[in-house]
């Protein structure tokens, strides 16, 4: 049996990977990747600006929603393992359409994809195996909702249905909020993402974003680790895709982190597997921790952005065979996933006028050279036809540290930060209030 396990552990490396995204979590998967034992080659489609800057890595132009050009990447390239970073082409299906040319996918398939593509399909599996989630209700339209918030009497958070690029949750702070954001939705705001809107009761109490690595049956849980969605200081200002994370997130400690896996997460495996759905990729759950105990807020079915750069650095050099481990449903027959102990903090760099209307084409200067304790993801980046680097979306980079400390490791990444120039850069300079000393003196 020992000799068996040991084969499998040999075959289960991935010399050359497929990453297919081009945002700040694809660029800090190609980072973590690139320093996994065996990898040799990673392909990043389409990828950005950064794509370029780590050893072993390429960025290939090609849409993420270009299936054939994906496939034929995959065999030209003989590509081992694909990574799919974001929801769109995992709620597409293309996790589903490689694996028809038997292609080993890190992702769901469309039909798993539904726990974040559909958050009334999320809240019909959560109540029907009693996992812990807010009072909802399933509306169409602006009438309906109305009703509902007429009779409540309270404030509600209003959600989307479908996807909207983590910018579809609006949390207000009273009747007449909670009224306006129902109008805007309803007014196409979202576009078909926002044909069927779910309010839901407010729930009271900090968050935390919980990350499985899922193989179908069996799961590695990540340490717990903390976004910051408000554009503004003290967490102000409109919602974003995220302005910075930190973890290991305190707030959890390794026995409520093993309460969260048996009461919420194995429980979403079995949920899933009893509607005939094999979930190979990563199940995040986002909770509240209220008085009761945690609540789940929403599911993605992808690493969330930023917390993902936060993590990858402390992810140990078997990440390459892990993943592909789940993708071939055999994390029983994989190496252990090695995590430092240490502590990771993230804070975003974004572009002026964001997230409504940010500036573009702006040029990017870096007067810093990273390290083996500081990273620097790209997201909303490119290089212009003279080679300059330039921005080219919302968020454009991500400083990333580590540090014994959490004042350590937000030391260093406000210091980079510095260090960083282009037209308007705009970022919180309280990222981990939570567990910064000067917040909490």
């Amino acid at each position: 049996m020992t000799n068996l396990k040991k084969e499998n552990q040999v075959n289960n490396h991935a010399k050359n990977i497929l990453i297919v995204g081009s945002g700040g979590r694809e660029n800090a998967l190609a980072w973590g990747l690139s320093h996994s034992d065996g990898v040799e080659k990673i392909f990043i489609a389409p990828g950005n600006g950064g794509s370029r800057d780590f050893d072993k890595c390429v960025s290939i132009d090609i849409a993420t929603s270009d299936v054939d050009k994906i496939k034929n990447e995959c065999k030209l390239n003989k590509i081992d393992l694909v990574v799919i970073g974001p929801e769109a082409p995992l709620a597409s299906g293309l996790a589903d359409k490689l694996r028809e040319d038997n292609i080993a996918v890190f992702g769901p398939g469309k039909d798993g994809a539904q726990l974040e593509a559909s958050k009334s399909w999320a809240k019909d599996l959560m109540n029907k195996v009693q996992i812990p989630t807010a009072k909802h209700w399933e509306i169409e339209n602006l009438n309906e909702a109305l009703t509902i918030i007429n009779e409540f009497k309270k404030p509600l958070v209003v959600k989307v249905d479908g996807l909207a690029s983590g910018k579809g949750v609006m949390v207000p702070k009273n009747i007449n909020e909670t009224i306006q954001a129902v109008k805007d939705v309803f007014s196409g705001k979202f576009g078909d993402a926002g044909k069927r809107v779910i309010l839901e009761e407010l729930l009271q109490g900090p968050e935390v974003s919980i990350f499985a690595l899922c193989d179908g049956e069996r799961m590695v849980v990540l340490p717990p680790a903390q976004d910051h969605k408000r554009l503004k200081e003290g967490d102000q200002g409109p919602n974003t895709g995220g302005m910075g994370a930190y973890t290991p997130a305190p707030l959890i400690n390794s026995t409520e982190l093993a309460t969260i896996r048996e009461s919420i997460l194995e429980p979403t495996i079995e949920a899933l597997k009893s509607r005939g759905i094999n979930y190979r990729g990563v199940i995040y759950a986002g909770l509240m921790i209220t008085s009761s105990g945690p609540q789940v807020i929403e599911y993605n079915c992808r690493f969330g952005d930023p917390e993902c750069q936060a993590l990858i650095p402390l992810l140990g050099a078997e990440l390459a065979e892990v993943l592909l481990a789940c993708a071939l449903g055999k994390l029983d027959q994989c190496s252990k996933l090695s995590i430092k102990q240490k502590c990771s903090a993230c804070v975003v760099a974004a572009a002026s006028g964001y997230p409504e209307a940010p500036i573009k084409g702006d040029p990017i200067t870096i007067n810093f050279e990273p390290n083996e304790s500081v990273q620097i993801f790209h997201a909303g980046t490119q290089h212009d036809k003279d080679g300059t680097l330039i921005t080219s979306g919302g968020r454009v980079l991500s400083i990333v540290s580590q540090g014994d400390s959490f004042d350590e490791a937000f030391s260093k990444a406000y210091k980079i930060i510095k260090m960083i120039d282009y037209d308007g850069i705009t970022y919180r300079k309280d990222i981990g209030h939570q567990v910064r000393k000067e917040f909490n003196a």
